[in-house]
């Protein structure tokens, strides 16, 4: 196997790479799909995370620019790469209540029931933010409403615990249905 013989990198050339890497994450914060496309068709990889472990898909998503994420899923990211604190897209989106984005990441293989270290799932914390659209999306696409988080507590519970005004009687109705 022949070894590479790069010379390794000098300060002026890291500094430079940094403040690249910058503009690529802000570029998927602000939504610029044509720009995220041009330099993902060179090269750069769908699932670069930057050092909270947040990827170009988590950002994108997270400030619910829609055709940067079809840009990104497009051309290959992962919609289940959780960051550093173990939140997905999905569980994001479930927070902040854009139900097309939480459409696209489903259509494109997010894990509906996917949870992070704490147990959370899209669900919970789409109940918790009384997001009652998106809790129909999830629910819709097979999320368990009897899963629990690392605290003992489903997404009614969940959604009681704060304060939503709509989910809980959403997420009631489900569970008896069921029960």
């Amino acid at each position: 196997m022949e070894q590479s013989t790069r010379p390794p990198m000098t300060t002026q050339e890291e500094e430079e790479l940094q403040a690249f890497a910058t503009q690529v994450f802000d570029l998927a914060r602000r939504g610029d799909a044509e720009m995220l496309d041009a330099l993902l068709g060179q090269g750069l990889p769908p699932n670069l995370r930057n050092q909270k472990g947040d990827t170009l898909l988590m950002l994108a998503s997270y400030h619910g620019h829609l055709d940067a994420c079809r840009c990104l899923l497009q051309r290959g990211a992962d919609p289940n790469i959780a960051n550093d604190a173990g939140q997905t897209p999905l569980a994001g989106i479930g927070f902040k209540g854009h139900t097309a984005m939480a459409a696209l990441l489903l259509e494109h293989g997010a894990e509906v029931d996917a949870s992070g270290p704490d147990g959370r799932t899209a669900l919970m914390m789409a109940a918790m933010f009384d997001r009652t659209e998106i809790v129909d999306l999830l629910l819709r696409h097979g999320a368990d409403p009897t899963r629990t988080d690392a605290r003992g507590l489903d997404a009614l519970a969940s959604a009681q615990a704060m304060g939503a005004t709509h989910t809980p009687a959403q997420l009631g109705a489900v569970l008896q249905a069921q029960g």
